[in-house]
């Protein structure tokens, strides 16, 4: 059965490079993929699949009952792209100006539509049920899952299971890893309010360019000297906006940051930490502020059991050449909520780009995926789900 899935996938391999594309070049943004939901519902409705559209905002789920008794598995995809200018010489460039799938998540969607073209092909020698949760919203948070699974997309679910495209690492490598794999991801904003002035006469302001610009001093020694070291922590500016002209002190100044972490505890002490030291510094320069800390996604702990039994058949698959142990990464990823309702595993497929000169990381504006990728994942999938009954509990 196995085999022949796999042929089933080979014989599809070119319809999942063309999806691929077609989704690349038609990219939408978190929580506005109306398109994409409909690309997607299509696809299964052409095919006679069970469809839910609309799950949870823009999300889409299909099931598939096989032909005998077994468990219920789900496949995880998310399908939304970012505000990114595609700046790829490639047939296949976004078409819309300051939007472009910049993490791969078009080949999360078209590797599970196929992969659930496949299983639906061969249902009636299949056990169990097979649940294809298409997520939006994944790269913004509060996220697309917890709105999902509150709209039942894992009801009756056993297991689930995640791929995401790393095109750091090189095509045939697995990587998986038991227990905190990805980090929680949080961001705040923090608002100087000084008085601005004339540049020419500075003693008469109250300088919130100063201001800022010793906060983001202040704010990365938070992990250098207020964390434990051997605990995973970091903290970025990633914003400082006082637009004004160049004579002219500003008024307001503006940072937005982020924080990652795996501990929970780290995580609650590096936000009581950002506030005192805004406190502090904004006092010592006499001006007032407005914090804002939101809280992201939590840390994605992938289950023991089901992350072996993913190392392992992975080990089989065809074109996979190595399968190890993932460091944590510091990324957010919103599949840490399936996981806190079922058991699962999130891993990461190399997609390297064959060209040295196309190799970019994740959320860059030339970002691309070696395509032969999507089949590997395709099968490591199919495999899961389909090996998954003869050994669940």
């Amino acid at each position: 059965m196995i085999e022949k899935g796999y042929q089933l996938l080979e014989q599809n391999y070119d319809n999942m490079i063309d999806v691929r594309r077609y989704l690349h070049q038609h990219p939408e943004l978190s929580f506005k993929e109306f398109k994409t939901a409909e690309f997607i519902a299509n696809f299964y409705e052409k095919l006679g699949v069970e469809v839910r559209t609309n799950v949870g905002g823009n999300g889409v789920v299909a099931r598939i009952k096989g032909g005998k008794f077994g468990k219920t598995v789900a496949l995880r995809a998310d399908f939304d792209a970012l505000p990114i200018q595609d700046e790829k010489d490639v047939p296949y460039k976004s078409k819309v100006p300051g939007i472009m799938h910049a993490c791969g998540h078009d080949g999360h969607t078209s590797t599970l539509l196929h992969v659930a073209k496949v299983i639906y092909e061969l249902k009636d020698e299949l056990p169990g049920t097979y649940v294809f949760i298409h997520q939006h919203a994944e790269e913004y948070a509060p996220g697309g899952a917890i709105t999902m699974i509150e709209d039942g997309c894992l009801d009756g679910v056993d297991v689930i299971f995640g791929n995401h495209f790393w095109s750091t690492e090189r095509v045939g490598h697995v990587l998986y890893r038991t227990g905190p794999v990805m980090a929680a991801a949080d961001r705040f904003t923090i608002t100087i309010k000084g008085k601005g002035g004339h540049g020419g006469y500075p003693h008469l302001t109250k300088d919130s360019i100063v201001t800022a610009s010793q906060l983001v001093v202040h704010l990365q020694q938070i992990v250098a000297r207020r964390v434990n070291p051997i605990k995973e922590a970091v903290v970025s500016i990633g914003k400082f906006v006082a637009d004004n002209a160049f004579n002219v002190i500003a008024d307001t100044a503006e940072l937005v940051g982020t924080v990652r972490t795996f501990d929970e505890d780290v995580r609650n002490n590096i936000e009581k930490e950002i506030k005192k030291i805004v406190s502090g510094v904004c006092l010592a320069n006499d001006c007032e502020y407005e914090f804002d800390y939101f809280r992201g996604y939590p840390p994605l702990v992938n289950h023991q059991e089901e992350t072996e039994f993913l190392a392992t058949i992975a080990k089989n698959i065809p074109d996979v050449e190595e399968v190890r142990k993932a460091e944590p990464r510091m990324g957010g990823e919103d599949f840490a909520y399936y996981l806190q309702h079922v058991p699962g595993t999130f891993f990461f497929t190399g997609a390297m780009p064959e060209k040295e000169e196309a190799r970019f990381p994740h959320h860059h504006p030339k970002f691309d995926l070696n395509e032969k990728a999507l089949l590997i994942a395709a099968k490591t999938l199919f495999t899961a789900a389909v090996r998954y009954h003869e050994v669940g509990k």
